[in-house]
């Protein structure tokens, strides 16, 4: 196997590669990265068994082929050496015993390899029931959600996002049983058949980091118990949760009896204040008091060891029957993070139920859910 590629394009995607490779397996070959490059391209696998990425490189000016082959390398190792590597271009050839020659300029690496063989095929995936999405309406999605996955194993199908995909919509929905954030969207072209998937909030992480701040197309591949996205030359696979998420449409109430608009930046900036003191107590716990009749808000926070903050609100309407009601403001904060325009409304039913926060605009199908805590 001999090759002479821009160390610079190899790198990108070497990188993106890196994403599903851990040091923590429990099967040691995946903590190499196996390369294979035939007459047309040259192809990097890395997996944790969780999270599969595989990446064609196209021959061109920019990659020739000298000799087909295949080889896995130790991916720490060697993705380090690439970075450092002097010159603009390398070289890479892979003698007797697998041992692997990298040049550049006047540095030269030889490191052992494995018989690629040995690596775990990929999962065959049927692409029949493929369809797009844009790339930035999705990256958005999993932003808006994975925040509110949970993060213990107690529960393991809530540690992934419930994606709904119809023709016309698609829903996702994430819950720690704390709190819940579920956006739907307008599709104009989605499955012919209504699929449902439940993906790893870990694998949507990494999945969104490579869509990055461009605007790539998105195509989706569901299989039994895995799902493939493509993007431009990546293929990311990642395995599926089994199990019946809960029905957290029950769980969102149809009324409420105290509503409040409030400046995003206000009341972000009022709860970190508040903060400040919560995060040395045990409890982490804040008291929001809202008095209508007398058109005020107030923000309290306690700490026994240190001492207490008490701030009046600036928000922009109130109206219902008075409330006091105490929350982890880190909630909040994770919400307000998450949320797509300028001003939110929270509106509150009893002092012990759960309370929503939706964007101002109501044509915006986002809704978040925070559960309140008992504090007597």
């Amino acid at each position: 196997m001999k090759f002479n590629i821009r160390r610079d394009i190899f790198l990108e995607n070497l990188n993106n590669v890196m994403r599903a490779i851990s040091s923590r397996t429990t099967i040691p070959i995946l903590t190499g990265i196996k390369l294979a490059l035939n007459e047309q391209e040259l192809v990097l696998t890395g997996s944790d068994a969780d999270i599969s990425i595989e990446i064609k490189i196209p021959v061109s000016e920019d990659l020739t082929v000298e000799t087909p082959g295949s080889i896995i390398l130790p991916a720490r190792f060697f993705s380090e050496i690439i970075k450092k590597l002097p010159g603009k271009d390398f070289s890479f050839e892979v003698k007797e015993n697998f041992q692997t020659n990298i040049t550049s300029g006047k540095a030269e690496f030889v490191i052992n390899g494995l018989d690629a063989n040995n690596y775990p095929r990929l999962p065959e995936i049927s692409t029949a029931t493929s369809f797009a999405i844009s790339g930035k309406v999705f990256r958005e999605l999993i932003n808006q959600t994975t925040f509110a996955v949970a993060t213990q194993e107690s529960r393991p199908i809530l540690t992934g996002v419930h994606f709904n995909f119809s023709q016309t919509e698609l829903k996702a929905v994430a819950t720690d049983s704390h709190r819940l954030s579920q956006r739907k969207i307008t599709l104009d072209n989605g499955p012919e058949n209504a699929t449902d998937l439940i993906i790893p909030g870990k694998s949507l992480t990494e999945l969104s980091r490579i869509i990055g701040d461009a605007n790539p197309e998105v195509v989706v591949n569901s299989g039994e118990n895995q799902v493939l996205f493509v993007i431009g030359n990546i293929s990311f696979y990642s395995r599926l949760l089994e199990g019946n998420y809960p029905d957290t449409d029950r769980l969102l109430p149809e009324t409420s009896t105290t509503q409040a608009t409030f400046s995003i930046s206000d009341l972000a900036s009022s709860l970190d204040r508040a903060s400040l003191l919560t995060h040395e107590s045990r409890n982490n716990v804040v008291k929001l008091t809202i008095k209508p009749s007398e058109n005020e808000i107030i923000i309290n926070g306690n700490s026994p060891e240190i001492g207490n903050v008490e701030e009046s609100i600036t928000f922009k309407a109130v109206s219902g029957e008075e409330l006091e009601i105490s929350f982890n403001p880190d909630y909040l904060r994770d919400t307000l993070r998450a949320s797509i325009t300028d001003e939110i409304v929270m509106k509150f039913t009893q002092p012990l139920r759960p309370f929503t926060v939706t964007p101002e605009k109501e044509d915006l199908s986002f809704v978040q859910l925070i559960t309140p805590v008992r504090t007597f």
